[in-house]
C-alpha cells in the first residue's frame, strides 16, 4: 500500500531532496540484505561504529532501488540516472521523523509493551488474543529498538483496529525517543531484571527510563508485586492521574491473583476483580507465561471483555515462535523450521534467512494461508508473489484454501494445496532432494507433520547453536575496534564443534572480512556450502596445494619447504600473484618464521612473483594470562619489527594481524589491520565472561528412570554404589557423542528441571545415568548437558580441561540443530 511520496518525506524530515519526480514510498529498508522489493523502497543509509549505510548504495542501485537517505552524496551520484537521494543531517533520525509522522495518521488505540523480559511473548499473545475480532498490526519479530520501532511503527495503518507495538532500551536517553514515536494509549510494564544492565547506574535508574514510555499515556498495567517498578510510578507526580490496572498476588490491587493450580499441563488460575471472581485456564505451566499471560488478561479485563470470552481465548494461548531452527534432513536436504506463525513480516525475516543458506542451489518454499492479516486476500497474496519473485526461489508449495485461490499471481515452479494432510497423502518424501526448505506455516496448518516427515532423525541428543548469540558476540568484539580494523574468523575444527558452512553463512551474512580453517578439506567444504569469503588454510599440506588453488583458498606459510612447494604449484598452473599469508614465529615456538629467517625470506619472495604475501601474521602463547603480561607485549614488539622489516621489501601493501580474542579484549593497541577472531566468538572469555552470550547447548532426554535400593551398584564396573535408596535417570549421551569419561562417578552434572544432578557410575559409549532423587522427573524430560544453566567453562574445570576440548569434541553423529530469533 502507497503511504507517502519522497516528497512528503522530504517535508517532514526537512532534508535536501535530488531529483523530483513523483515516488511513493512503500517499504522502509535499512539493511542492504532484506531488500523486499526494488519499487517503493526507500533505503535510509544508518551509520554505526562498525557499519555505514552509505557502503551499500551502490549495491542497492545496481538491483534497482532508487530512493536514499543518506549524509553525504556518494561522489559519484550525478552517475546514479533517476534516482532520489534526500540529504539529512542524521538517516536515523529522519527514520524516526517519517515513524511518527505515521503514528499520527493512525487514528485506532495503540497499545505498546516494554520491560525486562516478556516483552515478545506479550505482544505476540495479545495479537492472538485481539485477533477474535479486531484486525491487529504488530511489532514483526523483536523490533523493539531505536531503529526496529520506526520499522514497526510504518506498519500502523487504519486498516487494523488495533495496534500492539514493543519498546525495549539498552541505555538512558533512548525511550523519550521511543516515546515520541510510538505514543501508547495503553501502556503494560511487564518486569524488570539485569537484561542490558551495564549502561545503567542502577536498577530504579532503569525503571525510571523505562516509564518514559508512558509518560502521555492514560492507561498503564503492571503487577503490583514488582516493588521495585510499583515505588517508581508511585515517585513521579505526572503519573498519579493515570488510570492504573495492577495486579498483586496479595489484596490491595485491582486484580488479585489468589492461587495458581496445575492440572495436567496447564495452570488455573483465579482472581477477584470488581468483587468478582474470575478465572482462566492456560496451557502453560511455567512462571514466566503465568506472569506475561495474566498481564494479557488484565488488558482483556480493561477493555471489557465478558469472562466467558476471555476464558476462550486465554485457553488456547499459543507458545509463541520466536526462532527459525536450521535441520539435516533426509535426501540430503537443509529444512529451515519456522511453523510457528505466518504473517508477511515474519516471512521476510524468514526468507533473508533461506537465502543466507548457500549450500544449496534449489530453495523451496513450503507456506500456508496467512492468517488474520487484516488485508485483502487479492493485495496480500499479490505481495507474497513479489516477494517470492524477488528472493528468486525456485519453487513455492502453497497450503490452504486463501493460497490455492491466488495460484495464478506465482510465477515460478508451483503446487497447491488445501491442506496439510493432502499434501502429504499425495506427495512421497522424495520430492525433496539437494534443496533448503523453508517451512512457514500458521499454527493450525500443523506444518510439524511436515518438518516429522522431512527431519533426518538421529538420536535424542543434540547440540543447539544459538546465531543470535553468536551476532551479539561478534558485535561485541567489533564494538571494541577501529572502524578501519578487519576481522578474521576461526572456522577451524567444525566451527568449534558447531558446524562448518553453517556458520560459515551467518559469518558471511554479517560481513566479516575473512575466514580461517585448519586444513584444506575444510575450505573445500565452504566453497562448496557457496561461501565466497576470503579463506586461509592454516596446515597447507603438500597433498592439497591442488585442492587450494582450484577452489581459491588461501595458505598460510610458516616454512621454507611450504613456501618453496607451493610456489611450484602456483607456476604449474599459470597463476601470478597468488595470496599467501606469512607466519612469522614470535615467541609461541610452533610454527612459523624466526626473526634469524626474515632476511632469507625477504630474499626468497622477491625470487617468486607468483605469490603474493596478503598478510603478514603471528599467534600470541598467552594473552588471556595476566601474569604473562610483559611476555605478550615481548611478542607485539617482536612482530611489529619482523613484519615492517619484510615489508620494507616488499613495495605493495600488507595487512598483519596478531590479536586472538583474548588479545582484542586485552590489548587493543594491538589490533594492526585485522583481529582473529576464535573461541570468543562462541561465548568464551578468559577476561569479560559475563557480556558474552551463550552459543551452544548440548542436551538430551531422559530415556528410562530406575530406583536403585541401597547396596545396588550403577553401571560399569561397580564404580558407584548407592548409600541409600535413589531414583536414576539413563541419558542417550555417552563418550562416542563426546562425552568425556572423566565426568562420570560424582564429578559432572547435568541439568534436569532447572537443578543440577550429579552424574553417577561410568561414562558408557552411548549413554550415561543421573542422580534425580526428589526430582518429579519423567521420560523424556530434557536434560541439558551444558549451555546457559550449565556453563561449558565450569564442566571444563571439573576436568582439569579448556571449553575448547569439549565443545571440538562433540561428534558429529550429534544432530545440530541451528536457530535464530524470527
Amino acid at each position: 500500500m502507497k503511504k507517502l511520496s519522497i516528497q512528503d518525506i522530504a517535508k517532514i524530515t526537512g532534508g535536501t531532496l535530488l531529483c523530483s519526480h513523483e515516488e511513493w514510498i512503500e517499504y522502509l529498508l535499512v539493511d542492504s540484505r532484506k531488500v523486499i522489493a526494488v519499487e517503493g523502497t526507500l533505503f535510509f543509509a544508518l551509520q554505526g561504529m562498525h557499519h555505514d549505510g552509505h557502503q551499500f548504495i551502490r549495491d542497492l542501485y545496481q538491483k534497482g532501488v532508487r530512493n536514499f537517505v543518506v549524509k553525504t552524496l556518494p561522489d559519484d551520484h550525478k552517475h546514479y540516472t533517476d534516482t532520489h537521494f534526500l540529504v539529512v543531517n542524521e538517516p536515523l533520525l529522519a527514520l524516526q521523523q517519517v515513524a511518527s509522522f505515521i503514528r499520527k495518521t493512525f487514528h485506532h488505540p495503540v497499545i505498546s509493551v516494554t520491560g525486562s523480559n516478556g516483552k515478545t511473548v506479550v505482544k505476540e499473545w495479545l495479537s492472538q488474543v485481539l485477533s477474535v475480532d479486531k484486525k491487529v498490526v504488530r511489532s514483526p519479530k523483536s523490533y523493539n529498538s531505536q531503529v526496529g520501532v520506526p520499522l514497526s511503527v510504518w506498519l500502523l495503518d487504519n486498516r487494523y483496529d488495533i495496534g500492539v507495538i514493543e519498546a525495549g532500551i539498552s541505555k538512558p536517553g533512548e525511550m523519550k525517543r521511543l516515546q515520541e514515536i510510538i505514543s501508547p494509549d495503553i501502556g503494560i510494564f511487564t518486569n524488570i531484571g539485569e537484561a542490558h544492565q551495564e549502561n545503567f547506574t542502577s536498577l530504579d535508574q532503569k525503571i525510571r527510563e523505562k516509564l518514559h514510555l508512558f509518560e502521555g499515556t492514560p492507561v498503564l498495567i503492571y503487577c503490583r508485586d514488582h516493588e521495585e517498578i510499583h515505588r517508581e510510578i508511585e515517585a513521579i507526580p505526572g503519573f498519579h492521574n493515570k488510570e492504573k490496572i495492577r495486579w498483586s498476588e496479595k489484596p490491595g490491587s485491582e486484580i488479585t491473583v489468589i492461587r495458581t493450580v496445575e492440572e495436567g499441563g496447564k495452570t488455573r488460575i483465579e482472581g477477584l476483580y470488581n468483587n468478582r471472581s474470575i478465572t482462566i485456564r492456560i496451557p502453560f505451566t511455567d512462571k514466566a507465561s503465568i506472569e506475561n499471560a495474566i498481564h494479557v488478561w488484565c488488558l482483556l479485563l480493561y477493555l471489557g471483555y465478558p469472562d466467558d470470552v476471555i476464558e476462550q481465548v486465554t485457553a488456547k494461548l499459543e507458545p509463541v515462535g520466536m526462532r527459525l531452527e536450521v535441520k539435516k534432513g533426509i535426501n540430503n536436504c537443509t529444512i529451515i523450521n519456522d511453523s510457528y506463525n505466518s504473517d508477511l513480516g515474519s516471512l521476510s525475516i524468514a526468507l533473508d534467512f533461506l537465502l543466507s543458506q548457500k549450500q544449496h542451489k534449489k530453495r523451496t518454499l513450503v507456506l500456508s494461508d496467512i492468517l488474520q492479516s487484516g488485508r485483502d486476500d487479492g493485495d496480500l497474496y499479490s505481495e507474497v508473489a513479489k516477494l517470492v519473485h524477488q528472493k528468486k526461489l525456485t519453487r513455492i508449495i502453497g497450503i490452504g484454501d486463501a493460497i490455492v485461490r491466488h495460484a495464478h499471481l506465482f510465477n515460478l515452479e508451483k503446487e497447491f494445496f488445501h491442506t496439510t494432510e493432502q499434501f502429504l497423502s499425495t506427495h512421497p518424501q522424495n520430492i525433496f532432494s539437494n534443496e533448503t526448505v523453508l517451512l512457514k506455516g500458521a499454527r493450525k496448518f500443523t506444518f510439524e507433520k511436515i518438518l516429522q516427515s522431512l527431519e533426518l532423525l538421529i538420536h535424542q541428543t543434540e547440540l543447539e547453536i544459538n546465531l543470535d548469540a553468536l551476532a551479539q558476540n561478534l558485535n561485541h568484539f567489533r564494538s571494541m575496534l577501529n572502524p578501519t580494523t578487519r576481522i578474521m574468523v576461526m572456522v577451524k575444527a567444525f566451527s568449534y564443534g558447531t558446524g562448518s558452512f553453517e556458520i560459515a553463512n551467518m559469518l558471511q551474512f554479517q560481513r566479516v572480512d575473512a575466514l580461517a580453517v585448519a586444513f584444506a578439506d575444510e575450505g573445500v567444504t565452504l566453497r562448496e556450502g557457496g561461501i565466497t569469503l576470503p579463506i586461509m588454510v592454516m596446515n597447507p599440506e603438500l597433498a592439497a596445494h591442488e585442492a587450494i588453488i582450484q577452489h581459491d583458498l588461501e595458505p598460510e606459510i610458516y616454512s621454507f619447504t611450504i613456501l618453496e612447494g607451493f610456489s611450484a604449484a602456483v607456476r604449474k598452473n599459470g597463476l601470478n600473484q597468488f595470496p599467501v599469508h606469512i607466519k612469522l614465529d614470535t615467541g609461541m615456538n610452533r610454527l612459523g618464521f624466526t626473526a634469524g629467517e626474515v632476511e632469507e625470506l625477504k630474499e626468497i619472495l622477491l625470487k617468486h612473483p607468483e605469490i603474493r604475501v596478503q598478510s603478514i601474521f603471528s599467534h600470541l602463547a598467552a594473552s588471556e594470562r595476566e601474569e604473562h603480561d610483559e611476555f605478550t607485549r615481548r611478542q607485539i614488539g617482536r612482530f611489529e619489527e619482523m613484519s615492517e622489516n619484510l615489508m620494507a621489501s616488499l613495495n605493495y601493501p600488507i595487512t598483519r594481524h596478531i590479536l586472538n580474542s583474548s588479545g582484542i579484549e586485552r590489548f587493543p593497541h594491538a589490533q594492526f589491520d585485522m583481529v582473529r577472531l576464535g573461541i570468543g566468538l562462541y561465548g568464551i572469555s578468559s577476561y569479560n565472561q559475563g557480556q558474552m552470550k551463550n552459543v551452544s547447548t548440548l542436551k538430551s532426554r531422559i530415556s528410562q528412570l530406575k530406583t536403585v535400593r541401597a547396596g545396588e551398584s550403577i553401571g560399569y564396573g561397580r564404580s558407584s554404589v548407592a548409600t541409600e535408596e535413589m531414583k536414576i535417570a539413563v541419558v542417550p549421551v555417552g563418550y562416542a557423542d563426546g562425552l568425556n569419561r572423566k565426568l562420570g562417578n560424582g564429578v559432572g552434572q547435568f541439568v534436569v528441571k532447572n537443578k543440577k544432578v550429579a552424574v553417577v557410575g561410568d561414562i558408557c559409549m552411548d549413554m550415561c545415568m543421573v542422580d534425580v532423587t526428589g526430582l518429579n522427573a519423567s521420560v523424556g524430560d530434557e536434560v541439558e548437558i551444558f549451555g546457559e544453566k550449565n556453563p561449558v567453562t565450569e564442566l571444563a574445570k571439573k576436568i582439569d580441561t579448556i571449553p575448547y576440548e569439549i565443545l571440538t569434541g562433540v561428534s558429529q553423529r550429534v544432530k545440530r540443530v541451528y536457530f535464530q530469533e524470527g
